[in-house]
């Protein structure tokens, strides 16, 4: 795999709910069909599925994890699977008008949802014993449900773009019936060493089992360190991240959309520092190891792809200081 010529760039939940938005401003983009590879896209679930998953965000309203970890709830996480498999397939019967390829779709994230169902019965049932407690456990869980989120947006992006022409390939770091347990940089060595970057384009899961337990260190955001790794370990010339909207003065949120001005240039330091106040770029230790690489970070609004966003180095500093 050549390295130093391609980008490594991560679409965030809200932009991934947008497949049209997604492809024509990110993996078009107004290019030629010649040059569409030389880049790799770890896309994250879609926007509400990790919290039906796990539990929202915001609210703490249980999904599928919570109810599971809640021994008095013996089988409402169950219910709550079957009407996950609904969620999930109504979300392929929008992105899927052709019966044939929503078919194929929904085979593939039922058939995944059903293993994770058996697999958390025998579960139940091994932990009835008083040797095995499920506490012990919980974890592991948590990392194999939030992994259907980043399996199913992953795998219908590649479907999606494959029936368009482009040569897109699933890569699946989920761990889904994998022997063996690997270090996060070694299993990811492996996954792009089938890659040839100049004629594929990889679609990757943001989530990625490894024995270090991304989730143990970075709960929900653990897209970005496997972004961060991605970028590092095959030595990307630049990492981009795709958000619903620009890194800015402010939150629009919160301050509203007409105040606020993009930042257009800044450095890992000051990154770290936004971080630390709740306005996140990336994680400072997903940051780190872009910066001792020297891989420039760019953060984009998928919805403005004219606008060059915010350009993130190590070793900028502004002529005027603000």
């Amino acid at each position: 795999m050549t390295s130093e010529q391609h980008t490594v760039e991560k679409i965030g939940g809200t932009s991934m709910s947008n497949y049209e938005a997604v492809r024509d401003n990110i993996i078009l983009g107004g290019r030629s069909k010649d040059d569409l590879y030389q880049r790799i896209f770890v896309v994250s679930a879609y926007g509400g599925v990790t919290d039906e998953l796990l539990e929202h965000k915001k609210t703490g309203e249980p999904g599928v994890y919570a109810l599971f970890a809640d021994a008095e709830s013996d089988w409402a996480w169950g219910d709550d699977l079957t009407k996950l498999i609904q969620f999930l397939t109504d979300i392929n019967g929008e992105l899927f008008p052709d019966p044939m390829l929503k078919q194929q779709a929904d085979q593939f994230i039922t058939d995944r949802i059903e293993g994770v169902r058996g697999c958390l019965i025998d579960l139940q049932r091994l932990c009835s014993y008083g040797q095995f407690q499920l506490e012990e456990h919980l974890l592991t869980v948590r990392e194999m449900l939030a992994g259907i989120g980043e399996a199913h947006s992953a795998f219908n992006t590649a479907l999606k773009l494959q029936q368009e022409g482009i040569n897109a390939r699933f890569v699946d770091l989920t761990g889904w019936r994998d022997n063996e347990l690997l270090p996060l940089d070694e299993k990811l060595k492996q996954a792009f060493d089938a890659v040839d970057l100049s004629r594929e384009l990889p679609i990757v899961t943001g989530y990625a089992q490894c024995k270090e337990g991304l989730m143990r260190t970075f709960d929900r955001g653990y897209s970005e360190m496997t972004f961060s790794r991605v970028a590092v370990i095959t030595n990307a010339r630049e990492a981009i991240i795709h958000k619903e909207y620009h890194l800015s003065s402010a939150d629009p949120n919160i301050v509203g959309a007409d105040k606020v001005v993009p930042l257009g240039r800044t450095n890992y330091d000051v990154a770290d520092q936004l971080a630390n106040l709740g306005m996140e770029a990336i994680h400072p230790r997903a940051g780190k190891g872009m910066r001792q690489n020297e891989i420039p970070l760019r953060v984009m609004n998928t919805f403005e792809p004219e606008h060059t966003g915010t350009l993130i180095t190590g070793d900028y500093v502004s002529e005027k200081l603000r």
